[in-house]
């Protein structure tokens, strides 16, 4: 693993303990140039490792409160007339970030959450008829409590299908969740906002430039290809594989080579982040997060990565 990446994951560990392989696939996620939902219950750290995610890569951090009333605009921006000088100027809201946490995204309403759409896969906003283009890098994380909570809204599937991937820290371990109450016990415990950048912006977006470029033979793209044709043939699978997932498996197998300096993917590499890309596409709106992986992991036992 390059030196940066491990000090940057290390750094990660000391905020949130006991869960070392949902970081690295957090950060998998933003070196694949994707955005990330985390759900889980209130209180798990899934706000605290959106902070430390943006200050470990030097990266600007916005958050946004999801509610019932949140409009469209109080996330994108508005056009105000300027009386001064008689023509309208636009304010950006916070989503002009290059980190943006949306918090509780399940608890805004459907035409909110669709605002979102736009700038997630085209990373810009087009608002009263003019683009405004997003930051580079761009990197949402969206955080959702599970829809049996009051006061939710499904995510719809063509916003699903929008995150790279989805993953649940949890309840630490005892062991964890002691060394946790130790920290706060002790007075010379770093905040995560007094962490310097590891990584700089500049450097994080050669390295997303560069996972595109990680080499992935033909017996690679088959067996992946195997993997999606398997949820397309069996209708035990409700939620199919869409294309744009079979695109962000290979992202995400190529950027899991690259934490782990190769530059070339292994099936290893595919099915180390198919839990996280394909579980929520498998299951859909209707259903909550299962750390289990059933239906993604089904697939995997189904498919031979060796088969011609």
């Amino acid at each position: 693993m390059h030196t940066a990446l491990s000090q940057a994951i290390e750094t990660l560990n000391q905020h949130i303990l006991g869960k070392p392989h949902q970081l690295k696939l957090a950060v998998t996620c933003l070196l694949a140039d994707g955005h990330l939902l985390i759900e889980d219950l209130p209180g798990m750290g899934k706000t605290t490792l959106s902070h430390a995610l943006a200050n470990v890569f030097g990266l600007g951090f916005s958050r946004i409160q999801f509610t019932s009333d949140l409009l469209p605009a109080d996330m994108l921006g508005v056009n105000i007339y300027n009386t001064q000088q008689q023509r309208f100027e636009f304010h950006s809201g916070p989503i002009f970030s290059e980190v943006v946490l949306a918090d509780e995204i399940n608890r805004a309403s459907p035409k909110t959450q669709s605002a979102l759409l736009e700038a997630m896969e085209e990373n810009q906003v087009s608002i009263d008829g003019t683009t405004h283009t997003l930051p580079t890098p761009f990197f949402v994380i969206a955080t959702q409590n599970p829809a049996y909570q009051a006061g939710t809204y499904p995510l719809p599937e063509s916003q699903l299908d929008r995150f790279l991937m989805r993953i649940s820290l949890g309840y630490p371990d005892t062991e964890a969740e002691k060394a946790m109450l130790r920290q706060q016990t002790n007075t010379e415990t770093k905040q995560v906002s007094d962490n310097k950048a590891i990584i700089s912006p500049a450097q994080l977006t050669d390295w997303q430039h560069s996972v595109q470029h990680i080499h992935a033979s033909e017996p690679i793209l088959d067996y992946l290809l195997r993997l999606v044709q398997r949820s397309r043939d069996h209708a035990e699978f409700p939620y199919p594989l869409s294309p744009r997932a079979t695109k962000a498996l290979l992202r995400g197998a190529q950027a899991w080579a690259f934490l782990h300096n190769r530059d070339f993917v292994l099936p290893e590499d595919i099915q180390a982040v198919f839990t996280s890309i394909a579980e929520h596409r498998l299951r859909g709106s209707q259903t909550d997060y299962r750390e289990d992986g059933l239906l993604s992991q089904r697939i995997l036992d189904l498919t031979d990565p060796l088969a011609a």
